[in-house]
């Protein structure tokens, strides 16, 4: 269902896609919302979040198998030059559809514990590193509303230090040096709809619907 870039959304997962040699062409789908359009209103409206899922997402998967077919004819036809030009094409919509199939999941209704503060080792990792709960988001909002232009903002952890950073990537760039706990989109396609061309508003609200038990469980995976 899923091609070797989507199978995972781990960092090391899209490292396949650039290895056009090796690679095996399987188309990727757009991943169904664990929940509905309307769910995280009133801090994302439900017009915004069907634009992102089924327009932008639906774009970074049909943009990544365009790629991967194209991938396939060159490396059939063994036209060099062509493997290298795609894949500008396949790390951006490959990246894309990564990092939204990510951000899905880093979101969750009030209802089904959207907001509530993360506990345990996490919330034990987040103290040590950054103060406190308070910090880290002053720090972390810092960082997305700094990305210019287009990107993302991210809590990575670093398996060498063994720590957890804050990280930000341009573009649909995604997270590779560090293993990705938590990711916002800040792309204005993620926001524009609701509060236009201010992100510091975006990102002050979107934390009353992140799914911290996702981020804890990637957290304790990775760690």
């Amino acid at each position: 269902m899923l091609s070797i870039a989507a199978r995972s959304i781990k960092s090391t997962s899209f490292k396949s896609t650039l290895r056009p040699l090796t690679s095996i062409r399987t188309k990727v789908t757009l991943p169904d919302l664990p929940y509905k359009y309307d769910a995280l209103e009133p801090y994302i409206n439900a017009e915004i979040m069907e634009v992102h899922h089924s327009k932008h997402h639906q774009a970074y998967v049909n943009g990544f198998n365009q790629a991967e077919e194209k991938l396939e004819n060159s490396l059939k036809a063994k036209d060099l030059t062509q493997q290298l030009a795609l894949q500008g094409a396949l790390k951006f919509n490959g990246g894309g559809h990564i990092n939204h199939t990510l951000f899905w999941q880093n979101l969750a209704p009030k209802s089904n514990g959207g907001g509530d503060l993360p506990k345990g080792a996490l919330a034990n990792a987040i103290t040590k590193e950054f103060g406190s709960f308070e910090d880290f988001i002053k720090q972390f909002n810092a960082a997305a509303v700094g990305v210019q232009g287009s990107g993302w903002a991210w809590l990575g952890y670093n398996k060498a230090s063994k720590r957890i950073e804050i990280a930000t990537t341009a573009n649909q760039d995604p997270l590779l040096h560090l293993t990705p706990l938590l990711g916002i989109d800040v792309w204005e396609h993620a926001y524009y709809l609701q509060y236009k061309n201010v992100r510091p508003d975006y990102m002050k609200n979107i934390w009353e619907v992140v799914n911290w038990t996702t981020v804890s469980e990637r957290f304790a995976k990775a760690s």
